[in-house]
């Protein structure tokens, strides 16, 4: 009997301003896989919308106060009043209708493209991202207004796998984006999925590119069904102060990886070898 397949929208928000790079190639991997699936395809195509990176005073047209510009205050009043920039609200309005977001993205300077770090600033606002239910901190770190909601990032890694090594010189991947993973996606309560890294993404072959295609579309087969990164949820009893750790938990841990309950092996990643043909990231 063939399996049926619940419908789902996907919302993809990407980053590279190459059309022939790897990360517009899997994006449209995506996209193909997806569909074929029957979910719904959201693309936010940060360059090609040619994107407000920067978060100021041109995002709030109805201003609160005048005399000084606060962030929280002024994204609470827009947010909570229908007062955002055009802009804002339509990529709002795609991640509440996603099931799943995927950011897909080449790791600049261990991070994200300063322009998908402006959408979140400007996207991710006080009463979506944070402060929901106008309750504070109450709600986060698995609760918030995107609970229910799936989360991964896709990731072309310029540098070889053992460089992202436990050992490595440029520090274990899962790390460097534990900021992301952890800050940006679990904070509104999203389950993230472990990373889908593709290494060696400099001068990847074109073997390593049909790799790379058919290892994504792999993962996009399971975005539904497997598990998340188990980071422990704020309001799971595990910080019973809403702060800190309780002395029992994770004894002897401290820093990031104390945060995830039961560490499991991610899938497996694609390395290339460097021969270059075109573009890579």
């Amino acid at each position: 009997m063939e399996k049926k397949i619940m419908t789902k929208t996907v919302l993809i928000v990407h980053a590279q301003p190459e059309p022939t790079s790897l990360t517009h190639t899997l994006v449209n991997v995506g996209v193909q896989t997806l569909e074929k699936q029957g979910h719904k395809v959201l693309l936010s195509d940060l360059y090609g919308m040619n994107w407000k990176a920067t978060f100021d005073e041109h995002d709030f047209p109805s201003r609160l106060d005048h005399s000084r510009l606060g962030f929280i205050a002024e994204s609470e009043h827009a947010y909570g009043n229908g007062l955002q920039t055009v802009d804002v609200e339509a990529e709002q309005e795609k991640i509440l209708a996603a099931d799943a977001v995927i950011l897909q993205f080449p790791l600049w300077w261990f991070g994200m493209p300063a322009i998908l770090k402006g959408w979140v600033d400007r996207v991710f606002a006080y009463g979506l991202a944070y402060g929901f239910k106008g309750a504070g901190n109450k709600y986060r770190y698995g609760d918030g207004a995107l609970k229910g909601k799936r989360a991964m990032l896709s990731v072309m890694v310029g540098g070889p796998e053992k460089d992202y090594s436990p050992r490595g010189i440029n520090a274990p991947l899962e790390q460097l984006l534990f900021p992301i993973t952890h800050g940006t996606l679990f904070f509104p309560g999203m389950d993230v999925l472990p990373t889908h890294a593709v290494y060696g993404a400099v001068g990847i072959t074109a073997e390593g590119v049909a790799a790379a295609r058919e290892s994504w579309r792999l993962r996009l087969e399971g975005l539904f069904e497997a598990p998340p990164i188990p980071f422990r949820p704020q309001n799971g009893g595990d910080y019973p102060n809403g702060h800190i750790l309780a002395s029992h938990v994770a004894v002897g841990q401290s820093g990031l990886l104390a945060h995830i309950a039961d560490r499991q092996p991610a899938p497996r990643s694609v390395e290339t070898a460097p021969q270059p043909v075109g573009n890579e990231a």
